[in-house]
């Protein structure tokens, strides 16, 4: 041995003391690590054209969606002259172990946490989707990708926040593949969403909407005569209601089937389907899909209310509520089933009313059972609180509680709103308007915000809101903090509802020459003191009585589906 050192040189790179008892078993084995161990290299040891080196190499990449900054990676890779590079440092980070981070180790505690400062990091990153396999024309592949890429992410901000997302686009996706009617449906609202967020005019995106809108009918009527694939149908003309109501612009003059005549077609689909699965019980499959009769309640609840009917399956939900069955709402929607199910009833008890079929005796009877069972829905859980995690990851649970809670509300103000004798200004709606004001601080507001989940609430809320209400100056921030895509789709139609009711009920005169003097307004020329004398004798009576949002509606002709 000692001769083996007094061979090596004294300037030789190997000079340096080398312990040849120490292990040649590495404790932790990486393929792409050297087994043979090395003495320390003095850097003087080495010729200058060969001294070592190592070098540090920075990656960073970002993901940009309509400019807005989503996603920011960064990576560093360590290149060095003495050993191979490692694995785990020159891979760049991988888009799909959030999942496992959350499943299997414990989250941090929700501690301080501002969530003003949160940037939608809970969204995931876009997935490359093929829709290659997609049978389109070159012209129309632009508006396929647009679907795709930018729409389909805005349409379902909920079942996002329970991860559900990638499992409903790819069931989209298959159902663009397969389904001819349905393909043209999205193609018609990608172009109407280009229109609306891009600002493109003219005729020839008009024409793209109006040539996708007719194919898709025409393709529906075709399926139709034949009388087959009865859910392909149903899953088309559900599309047509559902995501035209998420894009459309408040303002859209383009002619349209009404969504309430689309909803006719799903209901006596959904009823044939019921009828067919009954016939042949062997078989022990769905009639209706979950996830299409999830969507079909959300539209048939909600858009009962817009037109003052009965929910075309009222007795269903009667009877799920009874036995505590779920429809898939709460993940779908974010307001627990029991909630939805109150609302029908209530939209039922609306309706009888407006039909004159039960006296007012009656209506305060049920109005006082129904708030009980909405007070029964309460639990010693159900605490407002922000749904973020102290890493800013969104705690879906957390979530669908404050949405609940702010359902909950409105549908006690819309029950309250039956009463005989209702007044806006009455201290317990006023408490009950300052209750949703607390709850939407607990609710993510911008662009990546729950805004648009709470078309809805909102529309009740605001427009039994008094004038002053602190309410009025949060929707209008809310609004604002949307930016452009608040003026769209459902929400921008309920804010520009909203604001309707607000000026004339909030405005005697103007709602005293509109009601009875509706001419006054296309006749410059009436008699202004006639007016002026009816305005006084009538204002006050007026203002005592707010407007119903149900009767602006239909007094300039908007057919709006708000949810």
């Amino acid at each position: 041995m000692d001769r083996i050192r007094a061979g090596i040189a004294s300037n030789s790179p190997l000079a340096g003391e080398y312990d040849f008892n120490r292990s040649t078993i590495a404790d932790l084995y990486d393929p792409f690590t050297s087994h043979l161990h090395t003495p320390a290299f003095p850097p003087g040891g080495y010729p200058p054209q060969y001294a070592p080196y190592e070098v540090d190499v920075r990656t960073e990449r970002q993901t940009f969606v309509n400019d807005v900054p989503l996603r920011h990676d960064s990576s560093v890779s360590t290149f060095s002259a003495m050993a191979p590079p490692q694995l785990h440092n020159t891979l760049p980070t991988f888009h799909g172990d959030e999942w496992l981070q959350e499943d299997c180790f414990k989250q941090a505690g929700p501690a301080d946490f501002d969530p003003n400062s949160f940037q939608a990091s809970y969204i995931s990153p876009s997935s490359n989707f093929q829709t290659a396999t997609i049978p389109v024309d070159d012209h129309d592949r632009p508006l396929l990708d647009h679907f795709v890429d930018h729409v389909l992410r805005m349409i379902y901000p909920i079942l996002e926040a329970h991860q559900q997302s990638i499992a409903r686009t790819e069931a989209i996706l298959k159902a663009l593949e397969s389904n001819r009617s349905y393909l043209h449906c999205c193609l018609s609202v990608s172009a109407i969403h280009l229109k609306t967020t891009v600002g493109l005019e003219g005729e020839q995106i008009d024409h793209d909407i109006m040539r996708h809108r007719y194919d898709a009918i025409s393709q529906l009527c075709q399926a139709l005569n034949r009388d087959t694939d009865h859910e392909s149908i149903l899953d088309a003309t559900l599309a047509m209601i559902f995501f035209h109501c998420s894009v459309g612009a408040p303002d859209d003059s383009l002619p349209d089937i009404p969504w309430s005549d689309h909803f006719q077609a799903v209901s006596n689909l959904v009823n044939r389907l019921e009828v067919s699965a009954t016939e042949q019980p062997n078989l022990q499959i769905h009639a209706v899909s979950p996830f299409s009769m999830s969507l079909t309640s959300w539209i048939d609840i909600l858009g009962a209310t817009m037109l003052g009917k009965t929910p075309q399956f009222a007795h269903t939900y009667r009877s799920k509520h009874l036995t505590g069955t779920s429809t898939g709402l709460r993940e779908l929607m974010g307001c627990d089933d029991r909630i939805m199910y109150l609302i029908s009833e209530i939209a039922c008890l609306d309706s009888l009313k407006l039909e004159g079929r039960i006296d007012e005796l009656t209506v305060c009877h049920h109005v006082s059972a129904l708030g009980a069972q909405l007070e029964h829905t309460r639990s010693a859980e159900d605490v407002l609180a922000h749904p973020y995690t102290a890493a800013g990851t969104i705690q879906p649970e957390q979530l669908t509680i404050n949405i609940t809670s702010i359902f909950r509300l409105a549908a006690r103000i819309y029950l309250c709103s039956l009463v005989p004798g209702f007044d806006r200004s009455q201290q317990s709606i006023v408490n009950l308007v300052s209750a949703v004001s607390h709850a939407l601080q607990f609710i993510p507001a911008g662009p990546y915000g729950f805004d648009r989940s709470l078309v809805w609430p909102l529309l009740i809320t605001g427009s039994f809101s008094a004038p002053g209400s602190e309410f009025r100056g949060f929707l209008s921030e809310r609004a604002d903090a949307l930016g452009d895509i608040g003026d769209f789709g459902s929400f921008g139609r309920m804010y520009r509802l909203v604001q309707e009711v607000w000026r004339i009920s909030d405005d005697t005169f103007s709602l005293s020459s509109e009601s009875d003097h509706g001419s006054a307004r296309s006749s410059p020329k009436a008699d202004k003191s006639s007016s002026a004398e009816a305005g006084r004798s009538m204002g006050r009576a007026i203002k005592k009585q707010s407007v119903h949002w149900r009767d602006i509606m239909q007094r300039n002709g908007w057919r709006y589906l708000l949810m």
